[in-house]
């Protein structure tokens, strides 16, 4: 098994390389497609990293992935599985295309949000239908003593 390789991006300006020895594929028999084939193959590929311990990540790094990807995690451990295809190899591609997706996704730093304002048509607006619910209420009232 091959070093994976996760395209330049946000996060990681130089992209990531994760060892293969960081990785863990496994196999299985995949539901689905196959004919007969499908009962004696292991096609289904289940691919594992355990982020908390991979060197391809800086200290940053593996505390934006751990935060953003915690639902799929089991302790520290991403597990990708990959069955779509009727070959081992290609879930082996998928499995592998799939992880580099997910990794380059969640070592992007969160876009800061950028506080707007309302225009000032909309508060004149708003201030004005006040003004008419306000107007409203105040004729359906009992009339006073004056």
């Amino acid at each position: 098994m091959d070093d994976l390789h996760v395209a330049p991006g946000p996060g990681a300006p130089a992209g990531l390389t994760v060892p293969a020895a960081d990785l863990l594929e496994q196999f299985s028999r995949a539901s689905g497609p196959g004919g007969q084939g499908v009962n004696t193959t292991d096609s289904r590929v289940q691919l594992s990293i355990d982020l908390g311990t991979t060197t391809a990540l800086d200290a940053v790094q593996r505390e934006r992935v751990l935060g953003r990807l915690a639902p799929r995690l089991t302790g520290t451990v991403l597990t990708i599985s990959a069955a779509e295809h009727r070959s081992q190899r290609q879930n082996r591609a998928a499995a592998r295309e799939r992880l580099a997706a997910l990794l380059r996704e969640a070592v992007a730093p969160p876009t800061p949000r950028r506080p707007t304002r309302r225009t000032r048509g909309s508060q004149r607006r708003r201030l004005e239908d006040k003004r008419e619910r306000s107007a409203l209420k105040q004729e359906r009232r009992r009339p006073g003593r004056d």
